[in-house]
């Protein structure tokens, strides 16, 4: 089975430290992860968007940091599941 979550974060200025440390604290289980943010030649966007797919059989770790996610304010947690 084969986990992704997608993270949108809405407030990447106040969010972002955030979500990174939770990324770090759950990384050994992160086998890929891809960042995409809107970016203009004037500024960047405030929000981003991470894509991250995970090692097999780590259920209960997935689960944990996807409750941890979704906890922060401008932070939506999707999953998808093949």
């Amino acid at each position: 089975m084969r986990v992704i979550l997608g993270i949108q974060v809405g407030d990447r200025e106040h969010e972002a430290i955030k979500v990174q440390e939770l990324l770090t604290k759950h990384g050994c289980i992160i086998k890929t992860r891809l960042g995409l943010h809107e970016a203009s030649t004037n500024q960047c966007s405030s929000k981003g968007l991470i894509l991250l797919e995970f090692l097999p059989d780590k259920d209960d770790e997935i689960k944990s940091m996807e409750t941890e996610l979704a906890s922060l304010e401008s932070v939506i947690v999707r999953k998808m599941i093949f």
